[in-house]
């Protein structure tokens, strides 16, 4: 019990800091440009960074109080391949060729769409953008679709956006990413993990998900757009059409190796030899590429392996909480807790409750899923998403109150749909 209130308390060190990570950004200015503390100081102002760091100095101060043996034999224990697989489809994702086949898709559909609603264009493809981009994530997985969606909201966002605006833009991707891949039982990060323990099918998960999610982000599309459209026509840019040519041969084989990698994505050492096999392919369409991300999709991955170190120690304040309420209690604490912890931590921890009955296992997920925007730790791909919109914030830091603070509203819209049509 001693070594779990220490995690316990580091966790909590660990949440404060996520939310000041602005502080540590305006420290940092104070010292010379290069030196060892700015240097680090910055380092602790990447939100990215925070749980790795965190999780680290835990396992240091386990280790000088009861020596190698447990703190080895807990990190053998943990399964590290949710990490490994956003590191590996975060960096196909943002391929050149990918993003490629993604914008020809986001401009065909939005020119369909132009050509019958006499709306203005950036209108119609920002909207189509933020519908289909994390609706894809139920079939390409979220962590892919999230990467696909901020890499083509990059180009539309102006240098010269609106800090609310900005905000806004991010919980919306935010939260129509955590729920958009609960239309299978294979791309949402705590719908994954816990579909083979509880014996999930495609058709549970469509079921039972399918109807308030499509509504979700319908509604939360829809309203954003209609109450930011001005913003959008004055301070986003139109995507357009690549002017390096890209052979279909190069997306084809892009996309066969981001296929193979989801389906193999329970399974390690499939996927990472599949991504060795890929970086392969690179080296031969070098002139097809802009360059792997590997240092965005490393430090996610540090950020998400910092949570599944602490999560286990969780489970002694979580379970009680989990097991004494109601099915509907539950959706909105599991809306709540995810706010401060990774939802799929927090449904891989329901699934060590034997207890858990069937209804209250969806209420869990829905809430887990429902509150996937309220901050960057949320859900597992929101450091993704950030990493690549970071350039656009001012100090390129993220400001978790403002974000949790646009996320309210349009998680209250994913709350009454769920509450209205949902399975628990």
């Amino acid at each position: 019990m001693q070594i779990e209130k220490i995690a316990t308390i580091l966790f909590c060190l660990a949440l404060i800091h996520c939310f000041s990570v602005s502080f540590f950004a305006s420290w940092a200015k104070r010292f010379p440009k290069g030196t060892a503390t700015e240097s680090f100081l910055h380092l602790l102002s990447e939100v990215e960074i925070v749980f790795g760091f965190w999780a680290f100095l835990f396992l240091i101060i386990w280790f000088f109080i009861d020596g190698s043996a447990p703190v080895v034999q807990h990190q053998q224990s943990l399964n590290m391949t949710e990490p490994l697989f956003i590191f590996c489809i975060m960096i196909l994702a943002s391929t050149r060729p990918i993003v490629t086949l993604a914008r020809m898709a986001i401009l065909k559909i939005s020119n369909f769409f132009n050509k019958i609603i006499p709306l203005n264009q950036k209108i119609i493809q920002f909207y189509c953008l933020m519908f289909f981009g994390p609706l894809l994530g139920s079939f390409i997985t979220e962590p892919a679709a999230i990467t696909l969606v901020a890499l083509l909201l990059y180009r539309m966002i102006d240098i010269k956006i609106s800090e609310s605006f900005l905000y806004g833009i991010l919980a919306l991707l935010f939260i129509n990413i955590s729920i958009g891949g609960g239309l299978t039982h294979f791309a949402a990060p705590p719908i994954l993990i816990v579909a083979s323990s509880w014996g999930w099918t495609l058709r549970d998960v469509f079921l039972n998900l399918g109807e308030p999610v499509l509504l979700a982000v319908f509604l939360n599309t829809t309203i954003f757009t209609l109450f930011f459209r001005k913003k959008i026509i004055t301070e986003l840019n139109l995507i357009e059409t690549d002017n390096y040519p890209m052979p279909w041969w190069v997306m084809i084989s892009h996309l066969f190796f981001l296929v193979l990698i989801v389906m193999s994505a329970h399974h390690s050492q499939v996927f990472m030899g599949l991504f060795l096999i890929f970086i392969g392919l690179t080296t031969v369409t070098k002139n097809y590429q802009d360059g792997l991300k590997f240092k965005e999709g490393l430090l996610v991955a540090f950020f998400l392996a910092g949570l599944i170190v602490f999560g286990p120690f969780q489970k002694w304040w979580l379970e009680p909480i989990l097991t004494s309420i109601g099915e509907t209690t539950l959706y909105f604490a599991a809306t709540a807790l995810t706010g401060i912890t990774d939802n799929a931590a927090l449904t891989y921890l329901g699934s060590q409750v034997p207890t858990l009955s069937e209804v209250s296992k969806w209420a869990l997920v829905s809430g887990a899923i429902s509150g996937g925007g309220l901050s960057i730790l949320a859900n597992a791909p929101n450091p993704a998403g950030f990493s690549i919109l970071s350039s656009k914030f001012p100090n390129q830091t993220l400001n978790a109150w403002k974000l949790f603070l646009a996320a309210v509203p349009l998680t209250i819209v994913v709350v009454v749909c769920f509450l209205l049509i949902g399975n628990f």
